[in-house]
C-alpha cells in the first residue's frame, strides 16, 4: 500500500492552485479525468502522476469554514480482497469508476467523518473488478463524488 493522492477542498481555487505551482515547481497542471468535471477543481501532477488534486468549497456539499483536506487516497493491488473485509466489516462505501485511467476508487467514511479512498488499477476496463464492487452498499451518509454508482 501507499498514498496516492491528497485532495485539498479550498474556497480559493485558483490561488490555492498558484500557491502550489509556486512554491512546488515540479507540479504541473494537468487534465482530470470525465466522470469528474461536474466538481469545480484541477489536478497537480508530479512525474506524470496526479498526486494533488484541488477542489472547490461547495456550499451544498460539507460546507467549509477554511481550507481542508478532503481525503486521503491509497493505492491497492487485491480489490477482491479488500471488499471482502470491507463488506465483512459492512462499512458504507461508493465507487467511482474513471475507465479513461483504468481505475476503480472506493470511497469509505471512518468512524469520525473523515473519507477515505482506495485505489485500484486495472489493466484493462472489466478486469480484476470484485463481484460485490458493482454497486454501493446504500447509506445517507455516502458522499457524492459524481462517477457511477
Amino acid at each position: 500500500m501507499h498514498l496516492d493522492h491528497v485532495t485539498l477542498r479550498t474556497s480559493t481555487l485558483e490561488a490555492t492552485r498558484d500557491f502550489f505551482l509556486s512554491v512546488f515547481p515540479d507540479l504541473k497542471k494537468g487534465p482530470r479525468p470525465a466522470a469528474i468535471r461536474n466538481i469545480p477543481g484541477q489536478w497537480l501532477y508530479a512525474d506524470q502522476a496526479p498526486i494533488l488534486h484541488l477542489i472547490a468549497a461547495l456550499p451544498t456539499f460539507m460546507p467549509l469554514r477554511g481550507d481542508g483536506w478532503d481525503h486521503v487516497a491509497f493505492r491497492l493491488q487485491n480489490e477482491a480482497d479488500f471488499c471482502d473485509r470491507r463488506d465483512g466489516l459492512r462499512i458504507p462505501w461508493k465507487r467511482m469508476d474513471l475507465p479513461e485511467l483504468q481505475e476503480r476508487r472506493i470511497f469509505l467514511q471512518a468512524p469520525g467523518g473523515a473519507l477515505v479512498e482506495a485505489v485500484f488499477r486495472h489493466h484493462s476496463p472489466g478486469t480484476g473488478a470484485h463481484p460485490h464492487a458493482s454497486a454501493s452498499a446504500p447509506s445517507p451518509t455516502q458522499p457524492s463524488y459524481g462517477g457511477s454508482a
